[in-house]
């Protein structure tokens, strides 16, 4: 079961530029695919979207024995897009269109799935058959109206290509997979505007990371422990936990706890809300109830194509 805590009526107005927190939440743990385990920071029963996000999973992190890692099987999406992020593991995915690749650690993959694509999102061969630690995010990011059957399209980013700065006293690590931070520029491109920035902060380091103020923002915790907040309003947060803010300031504020010697290690999602009608269906998401229909269609009659086996 989720447990919520809520901030009192008279703690939600900020002095000044910081966000206040909204609701810090529990991920809940649930399967997926295969049969394999995610921590589900939303949507759950308490927290059903952050526009413009529809979901995220924490995959793992789980040490798996030999031929013991799972996955998801052909499976079709249309309407939006998904982010895989690996931190440990590797995982191989194929899809209708012809397109194929592999993820290793640190590597992400953006896949815009706009009109409707099969694939399939599987353990790499070697990692299945040896094991090993298996830890990942997967991030739904919908499309707005205009966008939503546009062509199917990927960006695979290797780690090497994905931007990293750090403060000038090396206590602050920031990963920048969209938007900027620290003074660099993601080089993925979004439909969306959106900011994605995986922070690893040492003991008692702090961070304040300008979003803007029409944004939808949320944290998730990876590991460690942090204060979240302005003044004598932080709140803390532990390893599992979603902690969204209200929309009364253009930064967020981000600080370690000082009495442990573990790193606290975030992702700072954020987007501009599309402020559209949403209806959804397991992998389909548009508009309109006929829309989820459509796509229903489309996929039952071979409209998005098969997998072809290699």
């Amino acid at each position: 079961m989720s447990k919520i805590i809520r901030m009192n009526e008279q703690n939600y107005l900020s002095s000044g530029k910081t966000r206040s927190i909204s609701r810090v939440l529990n991920s809940d743990q649930t399967t997926e695919g295969e049969g394999f385990i995610v921590n589900r920071a939303f949507p759950t029963r308490h927290l059903s979207d952050l526009d413009p996000f529809l979901l995220l999973d924490e995959i793992g992190p789980k040490d798996l024995a030999p031929r013991e890692a799972k996955g998801a099987p052909d499976h079709p999406h249309r309407g939006f897009e998904t982010v895989t992020y690996m931190l440990e593991g590797k995982f191989e995915h194929k899809d209708s269109t012809g397109n194929a690749g592999k993820l290793g650690p640190g590597d992400v993959q953006w896949m815009t799935a706009g009109a409707g694509v099969v694939h399939s999102e599987l353990p790499e061969k070697e990692f299945a058959q040896r094991g090993g630690l298996l830890h990942g995010f997967q991030l739904w990011v919908n499309l707005p109206k205009k966008d939503k059957m546009i062509n199917p399209r990927y960006q695979d980013i290797p780690s090497l290509k994905i931007p990293v700065s750090k403060t000038a006293d090396n206590l602050v690590m920031a990963k920048v997979i969209a938007g900027e931070a620290l003074g660099v520029k993601a080089v993925i491109e979004t439909r969306t505007p959106i900011m994605y920035i995986h922070f690893t902060l040492q003991p008692g380091a702090s961070i304040t990371q300008p979003v803007p103020k029409e944004y939808n923002v949320f944290v998730y915790v990876i590991g460690g422990q942090g204060l979240f907040g302005f003044d004598n309003k932080k709140q803390l947060a532990n390893r599992g936990q979603i902690i969204t803010f209200d929309n009364d300031g253009e930064e967020v504020e981000i600080r370690a706890a000082s009495d442990t010697r573990a790193a606290f290690d975030v992702l700072l999602i954020a987007g501009k809300p599309l402020n559209e009608s949403v209806a959804r269906y397991g992998p389909f998401v548009m508009n309109k109830r006929e829309e989820i229909m459509e796509a229903i269609a489309d996929y039952q009659n071979g409209s998005m194509g098969k997998i072809t086996p290699s």
